[in-house]
């Protein structure tokens, strides 16, 4: 595309070239791969709704867990075991404890942890404190039992039993325990909400995959026992389970559906021994009568459950359908791009050789870039095209480049000169410009010739591109041929040309000289290198230009030299 275009331009239209091939098992592979192209896309765009629009949820989540259990004479309803996170949609279940009652500020020994085990008052620093001890070291060695001394401490005394979680677990019958999730869900894009419970929902329903899929109810040890996990184990210890609600809705009306689906997983690993389960220390607080204050310390194990809300909606939409179309057309392009990698791959032999050369020649088209550097050459005594594309620091006469082979023309004017002329068809068919030519004439003399002129006819320049002549050898000039004289100097020829292109031309100004040599430049590009499209970068040899000028000199002696091809 022209980097500067004019306002013609504008209402020009460009489509591509197609090749098209008689083929039966080309054109079989083609259509095999378009259909299994179009079943696939058929397939994406029903089972993944490609056409419609979609949004992500906007979640609440609200929780009731009920139950009673009695751990030894103890009844522990609702208000004891469940305790509020500090988190978003979860809950807490108490499954195991320890308690150290009737703590009250004081001093007291410290808990033989290794750090705080001593045998004299020099092992303990006074106000050291530790991240495993329960108080600040007050610098004294005392006796926590009949055969350990730790460290004395300022701290809530006496100080908590640094002992395991009970086995089994206290509250190891929370299994029975249920919990009713609210979630209310909202898609802003399509202002739809929905919740997972009606007011007409059966209270006394509990989940189960099977029965009843869509009740908000689940039992604890359920939701352990689909994941495969054993509730009596992990409420010693504790651990983290997720409940996740996935709502997949189809907005459209003539298939709307929108139900939450529920699946659970266990969130935390289970397989560590560095700090496993889940607990975290409270405290209940008292007033003594002597109003002094008095607690009891709590390390609860159990079991905290994360509710994961997630989805999407979708509804019809002719731009998302739309684009999709566009999307894939490009995969039919594809069988394009298979077949001509099997044809032109030397890798996979599925074509002889001579078919893939045919099938690139017919396909393909080599051209060189638009460089001001390149230049064609075409000598007389050889059978093809030299292609340079460097820049000269000798005489073109004797640089090598490219072989290139010759094209074949479509000379209209030459059909439509030998219609004209048909007494001269004879002569033209039975002359070879290969064959050898007949020198006429004197050649110019041995001082003005050249050295790198091999016809003896071509004139000195100082310019390496003029430096050119028409053989590659020595022997007689192309100039001096009867088909160099017929079709590139003869004036007849060239009339009928110039008025074959323009029927109004006026032959007989003082110009017309100016109009017959450019001609015959084209006549001589056409002829040698069978392409008008070589125009701008055939070179002509010096000996057929100098003859040219001769034979229709300029008016005023000036000449454009080569640009004058173009």
């Amino acid at each position: 595309m022209a980097a500067f275009c004019s306002l013609k331009n504008l209402c020009e239209y460009e489509t591509s070239k197609v090749v098209r091939f008689q083929s039966v098992s080309y054109g079989s592979l083609k259509w095999t791969f378009h259909m299994a192209v179009f079943l696939y896309v058929c397939y994406v765009l029903v089972t993944d709704k490609r056409y419609q629009k979609k949004d992500s949820v906007i979640s609440s989540v609200h929780t009731k867990v009920k139950g009673v259990v009695q751990a030894d004479s103890r009844i522990w309803d609702t208000a004891e075991y469940t305790i509020p996170v500090q988190g978003i949609d979860s809950f807490f279940v108490i499954t195991n404890i320890i308690t150290t009652e009737n703590q009250v500020q004081n001093i007291c020994p410290e808990y033989p942890i290794a750090k705080a085990i001593c045998s004299s008052d020099v092992s303990c620093i006074k106000g050291h404190t530790d991240s495993q001890s329960n108080g600040i070291q007050t610098g004294k060695c005392v006796k926590y039992n009949a055969t350990i001394k730790t460290c004395e401490v300022a701290a809530w005394c006496p100080v908590e039993s640094m002992k395991g979680a009970p086995v089994p677990a206290i509250l190891k019958s929370a299994e029975n325990f249920t919990v009713l999730i609210k979630n209310n869900i909202h898609f802003p894009k399509f202002n739809h909400t929905a919740r997972n419970f009606s007011p007409k929902l059966n209270i006394s329903c509990t989940f189960n995959k099977i029965t009843a899929p869509d009740c908000p109810i689940f039992q604890l040890g359920d939701i352990l026992q689909a994941t495969g996990e054993n509730f009596s184990e992990m409420a010693i210890q504790g651990g983290i389970m997720g409940i996740e609600i996935n709502w997949d809705c189809n907005l459209d009306k003539w298939f709307h559906r929108c139900s939450p689906k529920y699946s659970f997983r266990r969130l935390d690993d289970k397989t560590t021994t560095e700090h496993p389960g889940y607990n975290f220390r409270f405290a209940k607080y008292y007033k003594l009568p002597n109003g002094k204050e008095e607690r009891t310390l709590i390390k609860a194990y159990g079991i905290r459950f994360d509710i994961l809300v997630f989805g999407t909606a979708g509804q019809f939409n002719i731009f998302e359908l739309l684009v999709y179309i566009g999307s894939v057309l490009s995969y039919f392009g594809l069988a394009q791009f298979l077949i001509d990698f099997l044809i032109t791959s030397y890798t996979f032999p599925c074509c002889k050789a001579s078919i893939k050369k045919y099938y690139f020649r017919k396909k393909c088209e080599s051209a060189p870039g638009p460089k001001w550097t390149l230049m064609y050459v075409s000598f007389v005594d050889e059978p093809h095209i030299i292609l340079v594309d460097k820049q000269l620091r000798t005489s073109l006469q004797n640089v090598k480049g490219e072989i290139v082979q010759r094209y074949t023309g479509d000379f209209t004017d030459m059909i439509k000169l030998t219609a004209q002329s048909p007494h001269h068809i004879p002569a033209l068919a039975q002359a070879h410009e290969m064959q050898p030519i007949e020198s006429k004439g004197e050649t110019s003399p041995s001082h003005d010739r050249p050295s790198w002129c091999c016809c003896g006819r071509c004139h000195q320049t100082q310019a390496f591109r003029e430096q050119l002549c028409c053989r590659r050898r020595e022997g007689s000039c192309i100039t001096t041929s009867a088909l160099f004289e017929q079709l590139v100097l003869s004036r007849s020829t060239l009339e009928f040309i110039l008025l074959y292109k323009d029927p109004l031309l006026d032959l007989n100004t003082e110009t017309v000289n100016n109009q017959l040599r450019h001609c015959a430049y084209r006549q001589y590009i056409h002829w040698r290198f069978g392409s008008a499209e070589m125009e701008s970068s055939a070179l002509m040899p010096s000996c057929c230009r100098w003859k040219i000028r001769e034979t229709y000199p300029s008016e005023d002696g000036n000449y454009t030299g080569l640009e004058v091809q173009k």
